[in-house]
């Protein structure tokens, strides 16, 4: 059970990172599992933070009494708060509650001793305790005791000045040789102080805490004595109580955790050593380690720091039974506290064991004390204490599972709301509520009780059935798409060269112009397709991505620059088609979006930009008289029509106020049905094609389970997103009633002054039915809480604040990766909508890498899979998987699969594979991998981006063969005319020569 270390340390070698380590290594993210079995679940108080009854039963004052009431306005009320000493059965109903296997908890030294020293004892307060651990011991629950938390007589300071001074080394024992008579025969945990850092740098130093002394060299013999009051407690209960007693004792340490500025910086790693040392490592080292401060600490401060001497070192070493570590605020946020350079504050608990693992030879470690605070205005709804004991208690797992950290026990701080030292009530740190002024002191559990009961309950994480990989395949007409925004047609083709008969000749002169060389005419072919460049490129790289479907979009200003069908830009139409086209020839149908606005642009053609957008009716009649024209042009080639991107998205561009949002969204949703209705009307049984709408669908997910209003803000987030289109067009053709019922309230209540429209019948009729099939683009889940707001503004109607659940993986813009929340959000429209075909037309995420994205690979992977569980599991009649997006944008977050200058990232063969595996097949096959065509496609790449270059070359190639050729015809010439000057001194021409040497053969 002795934490013994020698001399060597290597807790720097904690900060020394792998650059190369993947962000979705298992590592690194949430682990489900569970804790090793008779792990120690506990919960913590300290005596003078929830006791109360301060004068009460013969209780002696504390340095904390006279601290508060010379340092703080409030100090009246220390004599109520959560009266622990009045009502012990609350918390002995909030401990069962939680059933936890152990309560942390100290004793009150005036308490038992008025005086401090142990003379007669306090029989009402060693009756209060006896009562408190026999009622423990027959709930099962272990108790772990500290001795002292602080709360260190008055008379003792008075007498000997307190800690300063060495003599209350042996008061301090024999109080606690007291306690292990009293009660070591129902404690086997006994801690003897409660982190020693605090009470002697903000006691002795900074003043923060009682007695509120000034003096740094102070602080520095005090915590020399405290180490010595410890040690000599130690050696009295190993010598004295163990034997018959058989319990373990040690000291809590408390610690901030560090992490450097710059990622394996070797000067910001030795500061963060030096910051760890003076805090954790003034303790640790001389009780954990080799019985003397560290190095650093004695080379740093040769004047102040005692000087420990052999017979020290050696008394102080090993007095420890196990590592009990106190990992909370109060190490972090005294007032103007900030990390120094070099340094920043981190909350990684996960870290901070390991470096006590490498440092100190890995003792058994008890987390003593963990956990956050919030707002003293937050009662009972404390959703982020749940966030951060996820994250604390995660990383604890993580610790045992990964890195081989035996922690055998954690306490989550504290039961109740009480006390906060410096802060008094301005923080609550409690899983129960307390209301300080009523007379009951009733315990309310807070949601983070319900929350870490499930995680004792469960003892741990454990694994989800959503977690485990499904094996199966997707039927075999199942869409594998890519999906590209809007296409950026070229009005020209990029290669004129093949059209011109001519041949020219290049800087003839040294001026840099081409000349015609005339009499000259070269073989010409007709205009293709492939003529464009950018076209050739969207060619090279579908072929390569092997998917059945893609997915883009039209520009409606390009295509019709003032929206008057007569300004049809026909270069703009050719291009289209052609894309069209050449994408069938690979074998990959176009799925083609007619409208694809952002909140960077509306794309709207310029004279309706003018005459207010979507806020005016006439857009659409434009829209409608723009989509039949794209019907009479590709509809021989496109089968699937996306009429609008994302209509639900517009808050963000009619954000000046709500009814402008409803209204351009209502608009929006008219364009659609009358383009649906056209089409069904009038092209639909020649072209026998389908139209739909794509609408954004992040799934939402209540904040705090434990909280209707959390849930009911989830579902109305998704009734404000999806259901707002989906139900005029799927269900009655009206908006749904609960968005109406909700402004309606909002607005009975004076908070809004928002109305959705009103559909007349024949725009009911009109809407009713208006959707072949249902398109969405799901990229996250969203964590929604309530909180009501007060304005006249969509996000406003809402009534929801979006919190960030750090445990999951997340993307540079904080996407987080939570993959069932695409399954849940695909059967929310099964249930609502029935078994109508369903297509996730995108669905994609950032990635900073250029080459080996694993972040995108990871959530194809996995969003993919639980696409599959929806299609195969829940029967959601899913037909297609879009990724998002084909390619990078410049200046633009990466999201595509091949970068800007179209290199491809590692995701494209991932995807290659499920797409080729059509799923996660048992024996899934590799046929699927690198082809020789990729070399290939690399060089068609380059000839792409080259292209220029390379026709200048060619123009020179051809130039200098056109000079070869005029220069071997001069010379043939010559020699012709030199041979015909030869022949004539015998009398015949060449020509007549030429002719008689056949004839004599």
């Amino acid at each position: 059970m002795r934490s013994v270390a020698g001399f060597h340390r290597s807790g720097i070698s904690v900060w020394d990172k792998d650059p190369h380590l993947s962000p979705v290594n298992e590592t690194q993210l949430f682990l489900r599992d569970t804790f090793p079995p008779n792990f120690l679940w506990g919960v913590g108080t300290s005596a003078f933070q929830v006791e109360g009854g301060q004068q009460e039963d013969g209780k002696g004052a504390s340095i904390w009494e006279h601290f508060l009431h010379s340092h703080f306005r409030d100090a009246y009320r220390t004599e109520s708060w959560s009266d622990s000493y009045t009502f012990l059965e609350k918390d002995l109903t909030a401990l069962s509650f939680l059933r936890v296997s152990s309560y942390h908890f100290s004793l009150s030294w005036p308490r038992l001793f008025p005086t401090g020293t142990v003379t007669a004892v306090n029989q009402k307060g060693l009756s209060y305790y006896n009562r408190l651990l026999d009622a423990l011991v027959r709930r099962g629950i272990e108790p772990v005791v500290t001795l002292y938390h602080w709360d260190l007589p008055w008379e003792l300071q008075e007498r000997y000045g307190g800690w300063e001074n060495s003599s209350l080394v042996d008061v301090f024992n024999d109080y606690a040789t007291f306690c292990f008579r009293a009660f070591g025969d129902r404690v086997r945990y006994w801690i003897t102080i409660h982190n020693p850092y605090l009470v002697a740098w903000h006691g002795y130093g900074t003043g923060l805490h009682a007695p509120g002394e000034r003096r740094k060299g102070a602080a520095y013999v005090v915590g020399h004595n405290l180490i010595k009051a410890h040690a000599t407690v130690w050696h009295n209960y190993d010598r004295h109580f163990r034997p018959q007693q058989r319990g373990f004792l040690s000291i809590t340490l408390g610690s901030h955790w560090v992490e450097p500025s710059k990622l394996n910086n070797e000067s910001d790693i030795e500061k963060c050593q030096l910051s760890m040392q003076k805090v954790l490592g003034w303790f640790a080292k001389p009780i954990h380690g080799d019985g003397d401060y560290p190095e650093e600490l004695k080379m740093e401060l040769p004047a102040l720091l005692p000087k420990a001497t052999p017979t020290e070192r050696k008394y102080f070493k090993g007095t420890a039974d196990f590592f009990a570590f106190s990992f909370g605020p109060d190490n972090f946020k005294p007032p103007g506290k900030v990390p120094k350079m070099g340094q920043s504050f981190s909350l990684d608990l996960r870290g901070v064991l390991n470096w006590i693992k490498a440092e100190y030879n890995p003792p058994r470690i008890l987390i003593a004390e963990n956990g956050w605070f919030t707002n003293k205005d937050v009662k009972t709804e404390d959703t982020t204490a749940i966030y951060t004991m996820k994250t604390f208690v995660n990383k604890v797992l993580q610790a045992i599972k990964y890195d081989q950290i035996e922690v055998f026990g954690y306490v989550s701080w504290s039961l109740l709301d009480g006390f906060e030292w410096q802060q008094m009530f301005n923080n609550r740190r409690g899983l129960f509520y307390v209301d300080f002024n009523s007379k009951e002191k009733d315990r309310i559990p807070k949601s983070s009780a319900f929350y870490y009961k499930q995680i004792i309950q469960e003892n741990g994480f454990p694994a989800e059935e959503s977690t485990r990989t499904l094996q199966g395949q997707f039927p075999p007409e199942f869409f594998w798409g890519i999906t590209e925004s809007v296409i950026k047609a070229e009005s020209l083709a990029s290669s004129p060269q093949f059209c011109d008969p001519n041949l020219y000749l290049w800087n003839v002169s040294g001026d840099g112009k081409f000349y015609q060389v005339k009499g000259v005419r070269l073989k010409t072919r007709p205009v293709q397709c492939t003529d464009f460049t950018s076209l050739k490129t969207h060619l090279q790289l579908l072929l390569r991505m092997k998917v059945t479907h893609y997915r883009f979009a039209f520009n409606w200003s390009l295509l019709l620059p003032s929206g008057d069908p007569l300004s049809l830009n026909r270069q703009v139409l050719r291009y289209y088609r052609c894309l069209i086209s050449e994408t069938l020839k690979l074998n990959v149908k176009p799925v083609v979006t007619l409208y694809y606005p952002t909140h960077q642009s509306l794309s709207l053609p310029g004279p309706f930009l003018q005459h207010g957008g979507w806020l005016n009716q006439s857009t659409v009649r434009a829209f409608t008289t723009y989509a039949e024209k794209c019907f009479q042009e590709f509809g021989d080639l496109v089968k699937f029509w996306i009429t609008i991107n994302e209509p639900n998205r517009f808050g963000e561009v009619y954000n000046g106020s709500s009814n402008d949002t409803y209204r351009a969204a209502h608009n929006l949703l008219m364009a659609h049905a009358t383009a649906w209705q056209v089409y069904d009307k009038r092209y639909r049984s020649s072209q026998r094609g389908q139209v739909s709408l794509s609408l954004h669908c992040d799934w939402a997910e209540p904040a705090n389970p434990y909280l209707d209003s959390h849930l009911e803000a989830a579902e109305r987030f998704l009734q404000f997103e999806v259901a707002w289109f989906l139900d005029p067009l799927l269900k009655t053709g009206d908006y749904p009633p609960a968005v109406r019922k909700y402004l309606g309230y909002k607005k009975d209540q004076g908070l809004s002054s928002s109305f959705l429209p009103f559909f007349t019948k024949g725009e009911k009729q009109l809407v009713r039915g208006a959707a072949d099939f249902i398109a969405v683009n799901h990229f996250t889940t969203r964590f929604v809480a309530h909180e009501s707001k007060n304005g006249s503004r969509y996000e406003f109607d809402q009534d929801i604040q979006l919190v960030q659940d750090f445990t999951y993986l997340s993307s540079p813009l904080r996407s987080a990766v939570v993959p069932w929340g695409l399954r849940k959000a695909l059967n929310w429209i099964r249930r609502r909508y029935g078994d109508m075909d369903i297509y996730l037309t995108a669905s994609g995420i950032e990635d900073p890498s250029n080459d080996n994205d694993e972040v995108r690979k990871y959530y194809i992977g996995k969003y993919v899979q639980e696409a599959f569980k929806a299609y195969h599991v829940d029967k959601v009649n899913l037909k297609g998987y879009f990724g998002f997006k084909l390619t990078d944008e410049v200046a633009k977050p990466k999201i595509g699969f091949f970068t800007a200058e179209f290199q491809a990232k590692a995701s494209v063969q991932f995807y290659n594979q499920l797409i080729c595996n059509n799923g996660f097949p048992a024996e899934p096959t590799h046929k699927c991998g690198p082809h020789m065509e990729t070399a290939s496609c690399t060089l068609c790449l380059l000839l792409i981006r080259e292209k220029p270059l390379i026709f200048l070359g060619c123009c020179l190639l051809a130039t200098l063969a056109t000079l070869l050729s005029i220069v071997a015809f001069h010379k043939r010439k010559k020699r012709k005319q030199d041979w015909s000057k030869y022949f004539q001194h015998f009398g015949l021409s060449v020509e007549t020569k030429a002719k008689k040497v056949p004839s004599q053969i």
